[in-house]
């Protein structure tokens, strides 16, 4: 039976003939290609262990989800991602830490490794789908894999083609190709290789190997990086961000790093998502990239995201997940013994009043979500464009760390465009295509803080999310737009005098404050972190944007 599973899609419409196997480097005659979710686990279920001696084989949850085990490697390696230098990236891509170079012959080497393996393995996956919901300006996505567990996942990420679709648009050659062949270790002696793992995007031949880890998100991530690279070639600004949609058809996109509430206030009972992480703004609007999403499973249960916990069914995938039984097939989700980033991935479908097709008009509002923890900032602030590029750029939260002699202080975190390990080209190029979207198109942009109140952490409280999702209702009804504002000093920063539901002396910090002169230089020393942050993008950002920024 098994047998007759590895080889029966070859014979059928759904196949891809020897000459394009061919043309790839591939020769593996076990292919199977777009397999329904049944098929997927059922070969899971059969598949032997993964080279990697780490690796688990994977199982079935009790309420049906895939369960799968990534070894080694259990996130990304942002370190180890590499962009082939040659005469097309030379002068395009922001070369530094987060695009480091590879020379073209090195990337060669990885890939015919990475094709070896996959020419040897009991079989070879392949599964085309679509980034970008918008049919004018999507991209195909092609992905060779090993395991059963990759495939369905980036069924569920990838936006699924029809079967009209698939003939039309998937025949031949596609956009982008990626090779996972994560399980087999990346040769160190490769010029331009830094470890066993390696991530290697060209972006002139439109091709992306991944050797030395299994980590499912380097696939989605690996997109999502290609197509801010290809996007903006056609005007489209992508966005690391979330998107709703009101009854009378206003979008909200939500932008914000891990811990500022992003995922909780995007699931507004009232408004319906287009998308959850992964956005582009092109002349007919917002579109969702991905057909899937992909949440973070650590503490989760039905009272704090009921949404994400009924997804987790027969066609999800759980990765690095503990069982409170082995008998029972239980998730325990508060065991982090794996890891603390276990993941769900799931069809976009899989969530009620979720939009299909997922696409949306041009935004009404921009929600910049930031966590300080230095209990400084507003609330909520109107931004101009020069300061939502500024802030855009900036990319801010703040988090509390930990030492083993348990002093905790917050520490300010920076990621430009609130996804700098995903950007190929200058974050000023991105908030550039921003501002002038927000000015054709009448968008307001806000800042809100959902971080501390009334002293930094440790000494005020975190703002209630009570009050937060008053603040934002406050935006969408129109209420915040035609409000009277003061100015909030040192940021520049137009706060509102008042705000239906939520207390007056809460809307200027230093109101909250008991010390108001300890108030006055944390804000200045957190004015002081932006200022030395941005020094980085200042060589690329024009004197207005700079000067959007806080002034001591």
């Amino acid at each position: 039976m098994l047998h007759h599973l590895w080889r029966y899609t070859y014979n059928t419409s759904k196949a891809l003939s020897l000459e394009q196997l061919t043309r790839w480097g591939l020769h593996n005659v076990s292919v199977v290609r777009n397999a329904s979710t049944p098929e997927l686990y059922e070969i899971a279920a059969m598949d032997p262990l993964s080279p990697d001696p780490e690796t688990r084989p994977g199982s079935i949850s009790s309420t049906g989800a895939m369960v799968a085990y990534s070894g080694r490697r259990t996130g990304r390696s942002p370190t180890d991602k590499r962009v082939v230098f040659d005469e097309q990236t030379e002068h395009e891509i922001w070369w530094g830490n987060v695009n480091i170079p590879i020379p073209k012959r090195s990337h060669n080497l990885l890939e015919q490794v990475a094709l070896q393996f996959l020419n040897t393995r009991p079989r070879l996956f392949v599964v085309d789908g679509y980034a970008g919901w918008d049919p004018h300006s999507r991209l195909r996505i092609r992905v060779f894999c090993t395991r059963a567990y990759h495939a369905l996942f980036m069924q569920n990420m990838l936006i699924k083609p029809t079967n009209e679709e698939l003939k039309k648009d998937f025949s031949d050659d596609v956009d982008f190709h990626i090779f996972n062949a994560g399980p087999m270790s990346a040769p160190k002696l490769v010029e331009g290789v830094g470890s066993e793992t390696c991530v290697s995007v060209n972006l002139t031949d439109k091709k992306m190997v991944i050797l030395g880890s299994q980590y499912a998100g380097e696939m989605k991530k690996g997109v999502f990086g290609v197509t801010h690279y290809m996007f903006p070639k056609q005007g489209i600004l992508t966005l690391h961000s979330s998107a709703n949609e009101g009854v009378n058809g206003d979008v909200t996109l939500l932008f914000g790093l891990s811990g500022t509430g992003k995922t909780t206030l995007s699931a507004d009972p009232k408004r319906k998502l287009i998308g959850d992480d992964e956005h582009g703004w092109s002349d007919n609007g917002i579109f969702n990239i991905e057909g899937g999403c992909y949440a973070k499973c650590v503490d989760l249960s039905y009272e704090k995201e009921p949404e994400i916990y009924n997804a987790i069914k027969f066609g999800s995938v759980l990765e690095n997940v503990e069982f409170l039984s082995k008998d029972s097939r239980e998730v325990d989700y508060h065991n982090i013994s794996i890891t603390e980033n276990t993941r769900v991935s799931y069809p976009l479908d899989f969530i009620p009043g979720a939009k299909n097709p997922a696409v949306g008009g041009h935004p009404k509002n921009i929600l910049f979500l930031t966590c300080d923890a230095y209990g400084v900032l507003p609330p909520v602030s109107l931004l101009t464009p020069e300061q939502a590029m500024y802030h855009f750029i900036s990319g801010y939260t703040a988090k509390v760390a930990g030492t083993e002699m348990g002093v905790k202080e917050p520490v300010a975190t920076f990621s430009a465009c609130f996804g700098e390990a995903f950007l190929p080209l200058h974050p000023t190029l991105y908030a550039t295509m921003l501002a002038e979207k927000m000015k054709e198109h009448g968008t307001k942009c806000w800042l809100v803080n959902t971080g501390w109140s009334g002293g930094k952490y440790g000494i005020g409280k975190r703002m209630s999310l009570k009050y937060t999702r008053t603040i934002i209702d406050a935006i969408h009804s129109g209420e915040l737009a035609n409000a009277e504002y003061d100015n909030f000093e040192i940021f520049n920063l137009q706060i509102p005098k008042r705000a239906t539901g939520v207390p007056d002396n809460m809307l200027h910090p230093k109101n909250t404050w008991i010390n108001k002169s300890e108030f006055d230089k944390t804000l200045r020393q957190l004015a002081d972190k932006f200022q030395k942050n941005f020094k980085k993008y200042a060589d690329k950002a024009t004197s207005d944007v700079i000067n959007a920024g806080p002034s001591i």
